[in-house]
């Protein structure tokens, strides 16, 4: 696979020459994803297709799914589907028997039809309602909204059975192993799991049976979106054999590798992959289409034709400078689970530290870190602001540069924007200051999310991330102060880490606790696309690579030598962090706008009526139940810039009260 860049001139063939053909594209953002705020792929794509020329429908089907799970109609038809799933059960039953699995479906099923569907979907309607208005600040409704959520995902689970469907955090699982090929293939035709099948007939192909387009091109930022995303990319080959199918995201840069060998893909699921960024790739596929190039002249792309499967050598990277602003029209900005608009902004792409070797992020990106000046990042602000009517800002940014971080507050704050915004950051021995904190918080800083890792400098050092522990403390003693929300992330079990050094992490966190308003931990996970996975015998580990897991993003790993936790050891020092010192961070709205919000609106990072009260939570512990309570560490925000996304299953990312 060839690695030479090209630069091609991204205004050619010009605008208003007759030999150009504008063709018509869809693009389509597939489950499963927080329905709390567009994702910014979509509307990164739009903005140049449209520049060109070209028309562009851009499709969210992830909130367009949640609101129709969320509908009475929907309901009464799941209702229908378990009735029918029942009636041959039954018959089967008398004639044959069920086997064990079936058995289960059928008590499944019985346990289901105990469910007032009629009253589920009252709550379901009014929950909605909760989380676009301003019910969504009270605490206890939106409590109680989510909570309806997560009740009528396991009502839709029970017909689509052994399928577990899963409101917040995604891990929603219908029981097939995305890296196994195999498995994949399966569940893309399987009726009865694959509820992404309904959705598509539902939302996806009607639409494009209207829409009629050229193309349609579907972005898998994420590995929980994969099988959603592949499912929709079939079927819709299957029904219009006549559209192009093209797929991108950094799930399928990801596995560039892997996918020639499976022609299948090529075959039955889409036409194309676009690799790396897409903006300028997508663009001259569609010229490629229209026949004004040759597929083997566009960049970043993967493609079969009748002398099998190619992937063009020349790699093309974006000039952000010379990119147009998003542009989000045609999204249902007023249908997300949020009472204001939220936006996703980039001013960045890559990380500018780019060392740590426990992280693949880059991959998503073939050239180095880029970024916008800082009067630009605000130019931009403005003009989003003013067209969209959005006060509210997700900076989706790998890890915010603290000279950009410094500049942009300074000049939001001068030129009295009146924004408020959220970010990924490291933390940085540059921003000891106590007026940066000051600033960022007037600019309208809300919430940070640091990538800690771990609190031991040693482990730190082998990360690559070299932070004093002293530094750590600092900065988010100051932005406590000024009322910024610190979310602190850190895993357990990186190779080499010792009980005790781990256990450095953990009192940290507890030491700090008036200074952390929320924490994730995890374990170690080895990314296929890290340092570390790529030089093993220099962090003393093995890769295990099994043949069956043929789409794989992370790998089983073992030490060379018994020095430092193991893989196991680090799960279970995780799970006994969340069974006995989770307390503190318990909060009942959990995704990272939530709190975004609820800051916004209270103007204080002290805001005790969203963590689970202490009562609650040992009632639920009691009975053994989540109804009517269930607390989750808040999301962890990587996942939204345009690279796109955090794509291990494998992480713990949730537990509920049991």
């Amino acid at each position: 696979m060839g690695t030479g860049l090209i630069q091609i001139d991204s205004s050619a063939p010009k605008q208003g020459h007759g030999s150009v053909r504008k063709l018509k594209a869809m693009l389509l953002f597939p489950p499963e994803w927080v329905p709390t705020a567009p994702y910014l792929a979509l509307p990164s794509l739009t903005a140049v297709l449209r520049q060109h020329g070209h028309e562009v429908v851009q499709k969210d089907v992830n909130i367009e799914m949640y609101d129709l799970f969320f509908s009475d109609a929907f309901l009464i038809w799941i209702k229908a589907r378990m009735a029918m799933q029942l009636r041959t059960l039954e018959a089967k039953e008398l004639t044959e028997g069920l086997t064990s699995r079936e058995t289960d479906q059928k008590a499944c099923i019985h346990a289901a039809s105990d469910v007032d569907v009629f009253d589920l979907a009252e709550r379901a309607l009014a929950a909605k309602h909760v989380v676009r208005s301003e019910d969504y600040y009270d605490a206890d409704k939106l409590g109680e909204a989510l909570n309806t959520f997560r009740e009528v995902m396991q009502y839709i689970s029970a017909a689509y059975y052994p399928a577990s469907l899963v409101f917040y955090p995604m891990e929603s699982n219908l029981g097939y192993r995305p890296g196994v090929s195999r498995e994949v293939f399966a569940c893309l035709d399987d009726e009865q799991v694959n509820v992404y099948r309904d959705i598509c007939r539902q939302l996806v192909l009607s639409a494009l049976s209207k829409e009629a387009p050229d193309l349609v091109g579907v972005s898998i930022g994420t590995q929980m979106q994969l099988l959603a995303g592949l499912t929709f990319c079939k079927m819709i080959k299957e029904t219009f054999p006549h559209i192009h199918v093209t797929v991108g995201g950094n799930v399928i840069t990801r596995l560039q590798e892997e996918l020639p060998k499976h022609e299948r893909f090529f075959t039955s699921v889409f036409d194309s992959a676009i690799l790396y960024e897409g903006e300028h790739a997508l663009l001259w596929l569609l010229e490629a289409l229209g026949g004004q190039r040759g597929k083997d002249t566009v960049p970043n792309l993967m493609y079969r034709d009748d002398s099998g499967i190619h992937v063009n050598k020349e790699i093309y990277t974006e000039k952000t400078a010379a990119l147009p602003l998003p542009d989000f029209d045609g999204l249902p900005l007023d249908s997300y689970f949020v009472p204001v608009r939220i936006l996703p902004y980039l001013a960045t792409r890559g990380c500018y530290w780019g060392r740590c070797t426990f992280c693949d992020h880059g991959q998503g990106y073939f050239d180095q870190y880029r970024g916008l000046p800082a009067q630009d990042v605000v130019r931009q602000l403005r003009a989003l602001k003013e067209k969209y009517q959005a006060d509210h800002f997700l900076f989706a940014d790998e890890s915010y540069p603290p000279a950009l971080f410094k500049k942009v507050s300074q000049l939001l704050v001068e030129q009295n924007v009146g924004i408020k915004w959220t970010t990924l950051i490291r933390f940085e021995e540059t921003l000891q200051d106590p007026a940066i904190w000051r600033l960022a918080a007037q600019s309208g800083c809300c919430t940070l999310y640091y990538g800690m890792e771990s609190a031991n400098e040693r482990v730190l050092g082998l990360m690559d991330k070299h932070v004093k522990k002293s530094v750590i403390e600092h900065n988010l003693q100051e932005a406590a102060k000024v009322g910024i929300w610190n979310h602190v992330m850190a895993f357990y079990g990186f190779p080499g880490e010792t009980r005790e050094e781990a256990e450095e992490t953990r009192q940290f966190l507890l030491d700090n606790q008036p200074h952390i308003h929320s924490v994730e931990l995890f374990y170690f996970v080895a990314y296929r696309h890290t340092p570390m996975v790529r030089n093993p015998e220099k962090f003393g580990i093995t890769i295990h690579k099994q043949e069956e897991y043929d789409l794989p993003l992370d790998y089983y790993y073992t030490l060379n030598e018994p020095v430092g936790i193991s893989c196991l050891e680090a799960m279970q020092l995780c799970e006994e962090f969340y069974q006995n010192d989770f307390e503190p961070w318990a909060v009942r709205v959990n995704a990272r706008e939530h709190v975004f919000l609820y800051i916004s609106k209270y103007g204080t990072n002290l805001l005790p009526q969203i963590y689970a009260k202490r009562r609650d939570r040992e009632a639920a512990r009691s009975t053994g139940s989540v109804s009517g309570l269930v607390t989750w560490p808040v999301a962890r925000g990587d996942a939204e810039a345009g690279k796109e996304g955090e794509p291990s299953m494998t992480r713990v990312v949730s537990h509920a009260v049991t």
